[in-house]
């Protein structure tokens, strides 16, 4: 895999990464200013995306969960086009509707500029392939538990590590 196409993967993981965790700094990071984000219930610029994005994921006493799959990027000088698939699964807490317990496929479009040697989407589309809605609320297991509040054991392990 070239540098340019590793690069832009890694983009796409921290952007999950960032969702995922509720880095919304990390998740603004992926994107060059004056960006445009095209998602389910959401088109327009990457500030406002994320702003969007702030309520739906603090509010919910559950979490995110973005699985990262086929992946292609094709470079053509400071310029890339990437499409990568993904499942992503979302649910409340146990006072939360049911109808926010749910999993979907998806694929990420991505146009992507390199400026000043970092590669950033200039535009995505998330496009929904197909969602399962679970009747039921999910639960999370028992053992270490997922966090989204900056006490994740990746981030304490970035912490003490890097």
């Amino acid at each position: 895999m070239s540098d340019d196409r590793r690069e832009i993967h890694d983009l796409v993981l921290r952007y999950c990464r960032g969702i995922d965790r509720i880095d919304l700094d990390l998740v603004r990071s992926c994107y060059h200013p004056g960006a445009v984000d095209h998602h389910t219930g959401f088109d327009g610029p990457v500030e406002e995306y994320v702003e969007w994005l702030r309520p739906l994921l603090t509010s919910k006493s559950g979490g995110t969960h973005h699985m990262i799959g086929n992946h292609l990027s094709e470079v053509n000088g400071d310029h890339a086009v990437a499409e990568t698939y993904a499942h992503a699964t979302h649910w409340g807490g146990p006072e939360d509707s049911p109808k926010g317990n749910f999993t979907t496929g998806v694929r990420y479009v991505d146009h992507l500029e390199r400026r000043d040697g970092r590669w950033g989407i200039v535009e995505r589309w998330a496009v929904r392939e197909w969602v399962r809605r679970d009747g039921d609320s999910l639960s999370a297991a028992k053992g270490t538990l997922a966090r989204r509040d900056g006490t994740d054991p990746i981030d304490n392990l970035r912490a003490q590590v890097l």
